[in-house]
């Protein structure tokens, strides 16, 4: 049990940030976002366990883990699986564990279908468009809860 954990969740695509559509998403990959993470986490007094997988299933298995592990908060940006997965939905909601929805991009500001956030109807708060930064300032977040 880690009160001090943070498990930072991400879902399908996010393995090819830097390379897909960088107008959007950045040029940072995610073991950039990963060791900015490390290195913030460690100033706040928190540990970070950084996913990823392009299969919804692992990422309900990892919000399930995280609550039997007694983890501080999750950071979740579940890409596309944040506007259709009521699986995800489901996990957040059946956990102790606070879910806070990150997202590199503004969701509000792009097509219509991603303006809906199942992710966001269980989490206790969301960041978004801030880049790779979104994830430090979910981060720092965390650390309050």
């Amino acid at each position: 049990m880690s009160a001090n954990l943070v498990y930072v969740l991400n879902g399908p695509n996010l393995n090819l940030l830097g390379m897909r559509e960088p107008e959007i998403y950045g040029s940072d990959t995610l073991d950039d976002i990963a060791g900015m993470l490390e290195d913030r986490a460690q100033e706040l007094g928190l540990e970070v366990e950084v996913r990823q997988s392009n299969h919804e299933g692992h990422l309900v298995d990892w919000l399930h883990e995280a609550n039997a592990e007694g983890a501080k908060a999750v950071l979740l940006n579940a890409g596309a699986y944040t506007h259709t997965s009521i699986a995800l939905l489901d996990a957040i909601k059946s956990i102790k564990v606070p879910v806070i929805e990150v997202h590199l991009s503004d969701p509000m500001t792009r097509e219509p279908f991603r303006h809906v956030s199942y992710v966001g109807m269980g989490a206790v708060g969301e960041v978004k468009g801030l880049g790779a930064q979104s994830y430090v300032v979910a981060l720092e977040k965390a650390a309050k809860l």
